[in-house]
């Protein structure tokens, strides 16, 4: 039987990956905009792919929604363009009906 693992589980890759996308445009800003924004939407687009490793049981939207969050601010601070927060929130739209998905898989593997 082959078990399953974090790198299989395609909302955790779509994460990380998310995460890598939000780290290339940040660290590129100033350093005012680093401290102030970034360090936050940073950890909290990074704590989605770290909250999914953390364990696969957690139903929790918090970091999504944290990092739903800091888009809008982002965008509206003018601080990533209008094609960085359509891909942004296109990805973070994604996540809350995959991450749903494996919170089913992984509760049904437990009954079994």
């Amino acid at each position: 039987m082959k078990y399953l693992q974090l790198n299989d589980i395609d909302c955790y890759k779509r994460s990380l990956q998310l995460s890598n996308y939000v780290w290339e445009i940040i660290i590129k800003w100033d350093y005012f905009a680093k401290e102030t924004v970034g360090t936050q939407f940073t950890r909290a687009v990074d704590s989605i792919s770290a909250n999914i490793a953390e364990g696969f049981g957690r139903y929790s939207f918090g970091s999504l929604k944290e990092a739903c969050d800091w888009t809008q601010k982002s965008y509206l601070r003018k601080l990533i363009s209008k094609e960085q927060y359509d891909h942004i929130l296109a990805e973070l739209q994604a996540l809350p009906k995959e991450v749903n998905q494996l919170i089913q898989f992984t509760n049904e593997r437990l009954k079994q």
